[in-house]
Order: C-alpha cells, then structure tokens, then sequence
C-alpha cells in the first residue's frame, strides 16, 4: 500500500469532513461579514424598550381604576413606546410592533382613568351627593346617619329608574 491521499480530497475513509479549526476563529478567506467597504455593521439592540412599553402599557390598563397603576404606567409606557419604536424605524433595534402595542395599551390605561376620575368627580359634584354630605353633617347619632344613607341610595335610585 502507498501513503496515498484518499480518493475524493482530505476526507477521512469514514465519508464526514474534518473538523473545523480550533481556536474560535474563522477559517480564512471566507465572507467575514462586513460590507463593501470592509465596516462591519452594527449588529441591533434589543427590544427592551419595547418590551418594557408593553408591559407597562398591559399593567396601566389592567389598574386603569387607580391614578397611579392608569395614569403614571401609562405615560411610562408611551414614552418608551415612542422611543423604541423610532429605534426601531432607525433600525437601531427590533420590536416596532411591540413599542406600538405598548404605545396603544398605555394610552387605552390612560383614558380609562381619565374617565374613572371624570365619573368619580361628576358623582361626587351631583346634587343627591351634595344632599348626602347635608344630610350626614347634621346627623348626630347611627340611627340619622342610616336614614341619610338610605335616602341618597332612594334619590339615586330614583334618578337611574325609567
């Protein structure tokens, strides 16, 4: 028998490639992925900006009902909506739909906390509200303080019946 290379190039008689370098650098001469001019590109950020509006934007409109939990996580979570979808438009990161989803949850928190205290104020304002605030300051014992409660509950009653 001769020293002779294998049939078929440096292949091992088992038929599988060899292995590839050691030293976790890439063989040479290949495509090394930058562009014509030999820069690489940036690689993209993360959607953490995006993630993070969408979970906030989630949170204020599960807590719409409170100021803080509506209101705040909701600015919060369009302001860094906004953010990272135009990192996203820039192609400086990923997750564009994500920033809008949390854009559109934060603002749906807001308005429906606007409109809790909106109806809070307006029933607070009302004239059975005021009639039950009269009613309870001049009453000095339990037994008035229930009579006062039950008429607000009659006069609210009545206004909500057909």
């Amino acid at each position: 028998m001769s020293n002779q290379a294998p049939p078929g190039g440096n292949q091992p008689p088992g038929g599988s490639p060899p292995p590839p370098p050691s030293g976790g650098y890439p063989p040479p001469g290949g495509y090394q992925g930058g562009d014509q001019d030999g820069y690489q590109q940036q690689p993209k950020r993360g959607s953490g900006m995006a993630i993070a509006a969408l979970i906030l934007g989630v949170l204020a409109l599960l807590s719409c009902w409170t100021i803080i939990g509506g209101i705040m996580l909701g600015l919060i979570a369009v302001v860094l909506g906004i953010i990272g979808s135009g990192r996203a438009k820039r192609g400086q990161a990923s997750g564009r739909g994500l920033a809008i989803t949390g854009i559109v949850t934060g603002l749906l928190g807001i308005a429906g906390a606007v409109a809790i205290i909106a109806l809070g104020v307006s029933i607070y304002n009302s004239d059975e509200a005021q009639g039950l605030r009269d009613c309870l300051e001049q009453a000095d014992t339990q037994d008035a303080i229930a009579q006062c409660e039950k008429e607000f509950q009659d006069q609210v009653g009545s206004s909500f019946s057909y």
